[in-house]
């Protein structure tokens, strides 16, 4: 061969608890991890010995001690990547849809809470999180290169990889779903003769 692939399995987290209707953000949640049969499809279908990787979100460590028990092995200690946790929403946290609805006079975003570009108050942008999240990607492929990396990670830093890998303006990645334990997957691609390339394999998988 004469490139180098490197496979990023990208799960969003379980449902959190205690949250719906809420926005939160990087506020450190419980995950509910009670779907067994989810769990254990999802085992199935990622690879079998692949460089673990979550946030610093409990929500993150739990949902990826729930994939090691459908295979039926205690948990591994994953590798922590901090710029790929969720986006901060700063003095947002915290607040039902309609509390920022109310207190923005309905101007938030259709798919979002807010345009990509927009940074709440003591917190960051959508467009932030890209920066942030790109060079995680960056260094994650550079360090495990050729190998599958599976990253827990967060809906929001999930839209921000696809906007770096595709290089789309972040207000447009902002449109694609990413439900809870589905499996979205980059390609990067690396070979002499052409340089580095993500390749989209498929996005919001749901088992």
């Amino acid at each position: 061969m004469d490139h180098t692939e490197t496979r990023l399995w990208l799960v969003r987290h379980a449902p959190v608890i205690g949250a719906l209707g809420r926005i939160y953000g990087q506020d450190d949640l419980e995950a509910d991890c009670s779907d067994e049969a989810a769990f254990q499809a999802l085992a199935g279908f990622l690879p079998v010995s692949p460089i673990w990787v979550a946030t610093q979100l409990k929500r993150t460590h739990q949902t990826l001690a729930a994939v090691h028990r459908g295979r039926g092995l205690d948990p591994i200690p994953p590798q922590i990547e901090q710029d790929l946790a969720e986006q901060h929403f700063g003095d947002w946290q915290g607040l039902t849809y309609a509390e920022l609805d109310a207190s923005r006079d309905g101007a938030y975003h259709r798919f979002w809470h807010a345009p990509a570009t927009e940074r709440p108050p003591r917190g960051e942008s959508f467009a932030d999180v890209v920066a942030r999240v790109e060079k995680a990607l960056l260094r994650l492929t550079l360090a495990h290169a050729g190998q599958d990396i599976v990253v827990v990670a967060h809906g929001g830093s999930i839209r921000a990889a696809l906007a770096a890998a595709l290089d789309i303006e972040p207000e447009r990645a902002l449109g694609f779903s990413v439900d809870n334990l589905s499996v979205t997957r980059l390609d990067h691609i690396e070979g002499q003769s052409f340089g580095a390339a993500w390749r989209v394999a498929f996005v919001n998988r749901r088992l």
